[in-house]
């Protein structure tokens, strides 16, 4: 038993990374959209920062931690 099944890549999985930064960019992008943004834009703090500026960096932060287990899962 050389290799493992996880490294086999069925024609099922072949395009799923792709698929799957498709789909983060879409859903990066609706998040930092307008209407959603909206949500955040409130007179409180958290930690003692504006909640707006707050909510952007942990979105922000967020993407970039799910772009890099989706990178580092992928075997394109």
């Amino acid at each position: 038993m050389s290799g493992s099944s996880r490294d086999k890549e069925t024609p099922v999985h072949k395009g799923l990374g792709g698929q799957r930064l498709v789909a983060l960019f879409v859903a990066g992008a609706m998040l930092l959209n307008f209407p959603l943004l909206a949500l955040w834009d409130r007179d409180a703090t958290v930690w003692g920062l504006p909640l707006f500026p707050a909510a952007l960096f942990i979105l922000w932060g967020c993407l970039i931690a799910v772009l890099g287990v989706i990178a580092e899962r992928t075997p394109d």
